[in-house]
């Protein structure tokens, strides 16, 4: 446990002897879940630190007419919703479901406080983190704002023009990946691709994109 817990990034930058010693005397424990089981529930209290040690999760949201849309995948040894462990609204945010045979690490709040009282570089990582998710959403706002598929897309491929900086990339997702990111069908992604193909926006092989005319995708984001 503790050579997972130094590749979390609420511990990074502790040995495994400083680690070790801020668990002492703390009741925490582990826990086991087999594949696609729902561990926490929109709306359910936030009552424990709860680190993924092995295995992975998923959260998702449902909207009213029943359609799911991925949120992200969490993998070890972070944590599940650490911005929502304290203050007066402290609900999970999605639902949550394993990917696969998950094992995680379940440390309750009052033992968390502690951790955080002892020792100073975990108090500091944990506030990067919480202040790096309200980046992180604050950013996923912005890009779901994007009411058409046709914005999603130009902003995904603007982004990957970006990082890449080339207007030639492949994608680095599978269009199932981004359907899902996108909350939206397959077959729909798939025909706003072609039509974007279809007026020389972008020329799309597969997975390989070439920007034709970076002003179209921009106007998509007006």
């Amino acid at each position: 446990m503790v050579s997972s817990l130094q590749q979390s990034p609420l511990f990074f930058g502790l040995n495994p002897d400083e680690i070790e010693n801020l668990f002492n005397n703390k009741a925490v424990k582990t826990k086991y879940f087999d594949k696609e089981i729902q561990i926490a529930a929109k709306g359910d209290k936030v009552r424990e630190m709860v680190l993924i040690l092995l295995g992975s999760v998923r959260g998702e949201m449902t909207d009213y007419n029943g359609k799911t849309i991925k949120i992200e995948d969490i993998y070890p040894c972070r944590p599940l919703a650490p911005a929502f462990l304290f203050g007066k609204n402290n609900y999970y945010p999605v639902d949550i479901f394993t990917n696969e045979p998950t094992e995680m690490l379940i440390i309750p709040r009052t033992e968390f406080v502690k951790i955080l009282q002892e020792n100073d570089l975990v108090l500091t990582n944990y506030l990067n983190m919480i202040s790096g998710r309200a980046q992180f959403l604050a950013e996923k706002l912005h890009f779901m704002s994007f009411q058409s598929i046709k914005g999603k897309i130009a902003r995904l491929l603007l982004e990957l023009n970006d990082q890449y900086d080339s207007l030639t990339f492949e994608l680095p997702f599978s269009q199932n990946e981004i359907s899902e990111r996108f909350g939206v069908t397959r077959p729909a992604l798939t025909r706003v691709f072609r039509e974007m193909h279809n007026e020389q926006i972008i020329m799309a092989n597969k997975k390989k994109i070439t920007i034709l005319d970076k002003n179209k995708l921009l106007n998509y984001l007006k």
